[in-house]
Formats: structure tokens, sequence, C-alpha cells
């Protein structure tokens, strides 16, 4: 089939403005009413209500996730994903707008069920809690609900209007070094010090850290340090944080800080423990066929988005986990100045301002109108297939 005519991107923008209020009514409820990691359940009972009521079928519960649905409606050759994130930052709300992720997200679905129908393509609206803490969409992907899907879609508010999110694959470590207790003093040569151990593997880190390629970075904190000073620390543990461009890199870097750890053990005298805490979140991998798109359909609401700037990460996220198995698109819309910060006050009281609802709705209309393309353009979705395909043998 031929692109999608103007006239359908023009009744998936109305459709989108039609429900306007409504859809700010959503994003300012959840804005009013946030919940952490894991409890979404206000904010997942909201959503799931409003697909439900417009005729989508809703599976929630899904990947053993109280907070977690999936919306389905209409049928056809190809099956887009539009995302949905509701969790807030412990203390700030909603200081990283998944408020506004939520309502663009519905509203999207909404629209493009509304103008396609019944035969048009299947819409998935997924509600991914837990993006803050845990992963939502980790779980959901090895679940299989993108299984048999040619897009997933979603938009993020930030500070820049860029195309697509430089964001990092990431996981923790634990070390934890064994020594022997002693009293400093009264028997200084017994004592096998862990707590010296693991500071030096901190310094160690700190020096190697600055010759680590761009995206690569590690954070940590001591966790146990002893108990008491008039002891030598008999165990001591560091959790660390560990970011790299891509999937691959992470995997040496985790390698990298075994290796440390295991040379400063032996150069101490300790034993040493390294446990990887879970496979953490893969690195985004822009499907720019698509993010391409969807910064053409935005830049109709005055928005014109740009590309990141070189050597800037802006973190990590679970979506890295859909798009190395789905052509993916995660673009960031800015709701306040790129002098400011989300994860701030600031930016929690921009999740629920005018300028908020204004890119809500802009991205809702251009997520609509992405969405459609992919629907009914067989030719665009294996582009962007293609495109993915390029991308994994390239190893970014």
């Amino acid at each position: 089939m031929s692109n999608p005519s103007e006239d359908l991107y023009v009744r998936l923008r109305q459709e989108c403005g039609r429900r306007a209020d409504a859809l700010w009514r959503v994003g300012l409820a959840l804005h009013a009413d946030p919940e952490l990691a894991y409890e979404e359940r206000r904010a997942a009972r909201l959503l799931a209500g409003e697909l439900r009521d417009a005729g989508f079928a809703v599976e929630q519960g899904v990947a053993g996730l109280d907070t977690a649905f999936v919306a389905r409606a209409g049928r056809g050759a190809r099956t887009v994903a539009l995302l949905m994130e509701y969790d807030a930052l412990p203390g700030l709300g909603h200081a990283c707008g998944h408020n506004l992720i939520a309502a663009a997200g519905l509203g999207a679905a909404l629209a493009v069920h509304s103008v396609l129908g019944a035969t048009g393509g299947t819409v998935l609206a997924v509600g991914a809690p837990a993006e803050e803490r845990g992963g939502g969409k980790v779980a959901l992907t090895e679940a299989g609900v993108f299984d048999g899907v040619d897009a997933a879609l979603m938009f993020h508010p930030g500070v820049h209007d860029w195309s697509w999110a430089p964001l990092t694959a990431q996981t923790q470590v634990r070390v934890g070094f064994h020594g022997r207790a002693a009293h400093p003093t009264g028997d200084p040569t017994r004592g096998i010090d862990a707590l010296a151990a693991l500071i030096q593997l901190f310094n160690t880190a700190a020096v190697v850290s600055r010759r680590l390629p761009a995206g690569s970075h590690v954070q940590g904190i001591v966790t146990d340090g002893g108990s008491a000073t008039n002891v030598v620390p008999a165990y001591a543990e560091g959790l660390f944080g560990l970011r790299a461009a891509t999937t691959t890199a992470l995997d040496a870097l985790v390698a990298d800080i075994g290796g440390w750890a295991e040379g400063v053990a032996a150069s101490t005298g300790t034993t040493v423990e390294v446990t990887r805490l879970g496979r953490g979140y893969a690195h985004f991998r822009d499907n720019d066929v698509l993010s391409d798109r969807f910064s053409e359909h935005i830049a109709r609401s005055g928005i014109r988005l740009g590309r990141p700037s070189g050597g800037v990460f802006l973190g990590s996220s679970d979506i890295g986990d859909v798009s190395i198995r789905v052509p993916a698109i995660h673009p960031f819309v800015a709701i306040l100045g790129d002098d400011e910060s989300d994860h701030t006050p600031a930016f929690a009281a921009a999740a629920g301002s005018d300028r908020g609802r204004e890119v809500m709705l802009a991205a809702a209309e251009a997520l609509a109108c992405t969405a459609a393309d992919v629907l009914v353009d067989a030719g665009l979705s294996a582009r962007a297939w293609e495109r993915l395909r390029e991308r994994e043998a390239a190893g970014l």
C-alpha cells in the first residue's frame, strides 16, 4: 500500500484534539497521585479503564506484574505497540514526566483505533510499570508481549528536543571482600582489612575510569564497611552501578571490574566475591526509519527535533530491552529549557504545566500518525525491520 494520505493524518490529529481535555485530565490525575515502581495500582486501573471503555480487550497482571497490562484492539497484517509509563520518583512525584508519557500513549492508541477501525491493523496499548526501578519492560519483553509486534512507540518529556535518546546499557555489581578480624593495635599483624581492600578497588576504578570509552561509567557506594573502629573489618561490600554505550561493552565492563577486584584481592591477601545483580537494561537502539517519521509528524505542531549532542548520554531505560528486539523509538521533547534537568522539583512542576499539556498532545498526535504509517505502509515497516537488523549486525 502507499503511504497514508494527508487526510488520514488530519483525522488522527482531529481525534487526538477531540480528546485533548480528557487526556489532560488523565495526565493531571496521575500527576496529582504519584505511585512508585510496582505500586502503580490506581494509575494502571485508570488507564486500563479508559482503554476498556473504548473497546479494547484488556489483560491485566501481565508478565506476573500486578500493575502491568496489555490492551488490544483491531486486527490486520501488522501490529504496533504504544507504550505507557506511569511510575513516579520517591519524594519527587512525576519529576520524570511519566504522567505525560501515559497520557500521550493513551491518546495515540485511542486515535488510531478510532480512525483505522477493526481491520486497519492491531493496536497494543502496553502499560509498562517500574521504569525507574526494576524494569517492567524487561519482564514484559521476556514474557513475549512484543513477539509479533512491528514497532514499539513512545516519547519522553525532557529538556532537549531530540529525535532519539542516547540511553546506555546498565547493570549493578556487588563486590564483597573477605579478610580477617583482629584488634587493630593489640594484634595488628593478624588482621586482614577487608575495607582497605574495598577502598583500593574504588581507587582502582577511579583511575581506570578515566580511560574508559565514551558512555562507560562506574559509580559505587559502600554498603558494608564494618561495625566498629576497634575491629579490623573481616568483611566489606560495595555496590557498583555500571553503564556502557552498548550491551556488549557493558558485559566487557562487568568482566573488567571482576578483574580489578581479583587483582586487589591478590595484593591484599583477601578473597573476593563479584556478583552481577541481574542482566540490567540493554542499550537503546534507535530505529531512525521510524524516529525520523515521528520527527516529521511532530514538526506539524511547531516542534523541531534535532540529533543528540555528541558524547552526551542521558542515562538508561528498560525501553532498551524492547528496542533490540523490535523497531522502536524514544524521542525526547522538551518541557523545560536545556539549562534545567529532569528528576528535579522544577521538572515535576513542568509535567503538570501548560507546556506539559502542549507537548503531551503534540506527542500523542505524532505517535498516532507514526503508528498509522507502520500499520498501513508495508514498505515502511519492512525498512524499519531492515534497519534493526543492520544495527544489530554492526553491534550498535
